[in-house]
């Protein structure tokens, strides 16, 4: 090798520290980037030659060391793990934000709930029971039951509403989702075109592997690697992004609770309409909008159409103070939380007497009966008290459930971010590394400048 090729190797050190110097550089100001993978120069020898030719010989030190590719630290298998563990995360989190609004909506424990407003209007009727001839006692116990109707009305039409706003929700996030792999399928068509030119895309993976990370928080995404650096993702075992082509997803079922049963809302393909399992908030958004909500509209319901069986039947045994048999306090038919309402205005009304008919008379037997009601076998306080136990199991357990999962995707993301994430005291020894290699690699051309100078212009002449 002759002295003027270990100035080329010198060149190589210079260039091949200079680049290490700027992947660092990189690293450091990408420390708060979110999604950013941190970056490691790979350095490799370049040997001298082995292929043997006439009048030539190598004395196999080799040129030098060359930039072989710019790695984007990453952990495939912790990866699929994060797409799962934050799918279930935030199936929970939908699934416990119901269960909370359900609680809401009860308001229980507390003045206004359902159960608080039952007693008062069982409450009325002792004091009707206790004063059958006093106007004040039977117009106060129809105001209560008014109230008591409107508490059912207010907790249904809540239900409704969070119905409603979860469903538009889902069909917006459907959308989001379209949006998403749409992007995907356009950054694995540029990937792929960079893989095959020898140029590297590691800035467009991370934004590739964002995208997918928010797929999974939404509908719960996993990937397939193909080859050219290019992923497919795959929701519920359909393919939704197959190299540079992208498939869209809708939202089918019905727009409201009431046809829900018969309806359900669910998660499709938009062509052929082949139903998708979802995952991720999706998922969770599904349960309310399927089971959760549903469930508990029902119960209210129950709850609202024995109310008005066992008053109205309780009430038809008893005669008012014109002695007439009492008639319906609750209706229409069918009883609904949604549609039940007070049939009876008129005090005199009210069916407070056991004795009967075409006999006016102060008798309190009715109103007594009408009074233990709520303290009886199979009450509605029973039913909806039971329903309130159940919402309190439910949504603890979901709590529970959602404080696990989030410590395991914690520590998940805790073991992605230790491989993929920039370590500024890694990153600063790095620098150090690389700044006193390149320093080594100026001063080695010093140094054979100082010699072929020495060789030039210092040598004698020959002869002399």
């Amino acid at each position: 090798m002759s002295t003027f090729s270990s100035l080329n190797t010198a060149t190589t050190a210079l260039w091949a520290q200079r680049r290490a110097l700027d992947v660092t550089g990189q690293n450091i100001a990408n420390v708060n980037t979110e999604g950013y993978s941190r970056q490691r120069a790979d350095l490799e020898a370049i040997g001298g030659s082995v292929v043997p030719a006439f009048y030539s010989t190598s004395d196999g030190i080799g040129a030098g060391v060359t930039v072989d590719q710019i790695t984007r630290i990453r952990d495939a298998f912790l990866e699929g793990r994060g797409h799962a563990e934050h799918a279930n995360s935030a199936q929970l989190v939908a699934e416990a934000d119901a269960f909370e609004f359900v609680e809401q909506a009860f308001r229980e424990p507390g003045t206004t709930g359902l159960q608080s407003l039952m007693a008062d209007m069982w409450r009325g009727w002792q004091d009707v029971a206790n004063k059958p001839e006093d106007p004040a006692a039977r117009g106060q116990v129809l105001k209560r039951l008014e109230t008591l109707v409107g508490g059912l009305h207010f907790s249904s039409e809540q239900i409704d509403g969070r119905w409603a706003q979860t469903r538009e929700n889902l069909a917006v996030l459907v959308d989001d989702v379209n949006a998403a792999a749409a992007t995907i399928a356009q950054l694995n068509t540029a990937i792929l075109r960079a893989s095959q030119s020898g140029r590297q895309a590691n800035d467009l993976t991370d934004q590739r592997d964002l995208l997918v990370m928010r797929l999974a928080d939404q509908v719960g995404a996993t990937v397939r690697p193909q080859d050219g650096g290019v992923l497919d993702v795959i929701v519920g075992g359909m393919t939704i992004v197959s190299g540079g082509t992208a498939s869209a997803l809708a939202v089918e079922g019905a727009i409201g609770l009431d046809t829900a049963a018969g309806d359900r809302p669910r998660i499709v393909t938009a062509t052929g309409g082949f139903g998708v399992a979802v995952r991720g908030t999706a998922g969770g958004q599904l349960h309310a909008l399927n089971t959760i909500l549903p469930t508990y509209r029902n119960e209210l319901d129950r709850v609202a159409a024995e109310l008005a069986v066992q008053l109205n039947g309780t009430h038809a045994g008893g005669y008012d103070l014109d002695g007439v048999a009492g008639g319906r306090l609750l209706g229409p038919d069918p009883v609904t939380a949604s549609s039940i309402s007070v049939q009876i205005t008129d005090p005199r009304k009210i069916a407070a007497s056991s004795l009967g008919p075409g006999n006016p008379n102060l008798d309190r037997g009715n109103a007594d009966k009408l009074a233990q009601l709520g303290t009886g076998v199979g009450s509605p306080d029973t039913l909806y008290r039971r329903m309130v136990v159940e919402l309190g199991v439910q949504s603890a357990v979901s709590q529970r459930n959602l404080g696990i999962q989030s410590a395991i995707t914690g520590q998940v993301d805790a073991s992605r971010e230790s491989v993929a994430g920039v370590n500024l005291d890694e990153e600063m020894t790095n620098m150090l590394s690389f700044q006193h290699a390149y320093s080594a690699a100026s001063r080695l051309v010093t140094a054979i400048d100082e010699m072929l100078d020495v060789l030039i212009n210092r040598t004698g002449r020959v002869g002399l």
